[in-house]
């Protein structure tokens, strides 16, 4: 009933109808949605939002991901969504760790890890991230 890692950046959601499937739970696609929304919150609490992505040319663009569904939610369900940068080469690569927790029970309804490459937005090709990349997101790693 604890986060994975400590501190993590938290975005909060709660299961609305149209996230119900035909089983009566959360559709899977709406954790992917969550996971999306929380690293986006992240990334613009550390002031590299897709203003300051365009203005660099540069972006973190996810290369894979990895999601373990492990309980079902439902309608009314609070969740919070944890994040975490958890590896940075500040080369190229990032990885960014999400846990899903229910608000109610503390329980941990899914856990991801999502890898990112910089990219050039001007060209979609991997790129050096810029100074300002290596100075906002070095400081989130967490070990």
């Amino acid at each position: 009933m604890s986060w994975d890692h400590a501190s993590p950046y938290i975005h909060q959601v709660t299961v609305l109808p149209e996230y119900i499937d035909a089983l009566e739970h959360t559709n899977n696609t709406q954790y992917v949605n969550w996971c999306n929304q929380a690293a986006w919150a992240h990334t613009t609490d550390l002031g590299l939002g897709a203003d300051a992505y365009r203005a660099l040319d540069r972006a973190m663009a996810l290369t894979k991901a990895e999601y373990h569904y492990l309980r079902a939610t439902q309608l009314g369900d609070v969740l919070d969504v944890g994040t975490w940068i958890t590896s940075w080469n500040r080369k190229l690569v990032m990885e960014r760790k999400m846990q899903i927790r229910s608000v109610a029970t503390g329980d941990t309804v899914l856990r991801a890890r999502l890898s990112f490459v910089c990219i050039a937005i001007s060209t979609g090709k991997p790129k050096r991230p810029p100074a300002e990349f290596i100075a906002r997101y070095t400081p989130a790693l967490v070990d």
